[in-house]
């Protein structure tokens, strides 16, 4: 089974009782009407907020599952743990839908909850494991975060094979303050764009910029001192 999505698919009743997938409808002349365009996040949440509508909600809560569920993986390192992060996630979105800001984004403040609910859950388990963080998803400014690390000592990482390097990210990330693997996490692994980030830590895209460019840093440090054959005993 995929360890990056939640143990059961859901299945979710559909806005006002038409799918949300593209659709053609035959008219009297036989031909087809052109795709109707999915609502955005915003819209549906809008929706929800207005009407009460809960299947606005749950359609929101499909959309989002693999990928939130993915983020929370491996953010808490545990698909238990990710798996009470995203139900608490959904609730307090419900709980302070009230509190959603007109012109705000839906996504960067739905991952500001899950990673708050995320960093509660560490905390009261008392566990800081990160997992899987040696590449993003998404292709904005930073890139394969495993080139990055090793780009001041490639010949080190010629003579490891792929897996006992990417072992070695995930330990070293694992050993960054908090502060720093969170960055690190939405950035490279999740694709946020940078005022994303920000947004989803509440502080200055500046800010974002500085963590990142503190963690690499400290990451290629450890690198280029890391004793190579160690790491292949």
């Amino acid at each position: 089974m995929d360890i990056d999505q939640p143990s059961s698919e859901r299945v979710h009743p559909l806005v006002g009782g038409e799918s949300l997938r593209s659709q053609t409808a035959g008219d009297t002349t036989g031909r087809l009407h052109p795709p109707t365009e999915e609502p955005s996040d915003e819209q549906l949440f809008k929706t929800f907020c207005d009407t009460e509508d809960t299947s606005a909600y749950e359609v929101l809560v499909s959309r989002y599952e693999r990928e939130l569920f993915s983020y929370l993986r491996r953010y808490v390192g545990s698909a238990e743990m990710a798996e009470d992060v995203f139900q608490a996630t959904f609730l307090q979105i419900y709980v302070k839908r009230d509190r959603f800001e007109a012109g705000r984004r839906f996504r960067p403040w739905m991952y500001t909850i899950a990673t708050n609910q995320a960093i509660d859950a560490q905390r009261r388990n008392r566990r800081h494991r990160m997992v899987s963080l040696d590449q993003r998803s998404g292709n904005d400014e930073e890139g394969d975060l495993m080139s990055v690390v090793s780009s001041e000592a490639p010949t080190a990482v010629e003579n490891l094979e792929d897996e006992e390097a990417r072992e070695w990210v995930r330990g070293a990330v694992d050993n960054l303050p908090e502060t720093l693997r969170a960055a690190l996490i939405l950035v490279y692994h999740q694709g946020l764009k940078y005022r994303e980030a920000a947004d989803v830590l509440g502080i200055p895209v500046g800010t974002v910029k500085s963590r990142l460019h503190a963690a690499l840093s400290k990451l290629n440090r450890a690198w280029t001192s890391t004793d190579q054959s160690e790491l292949k005993a």
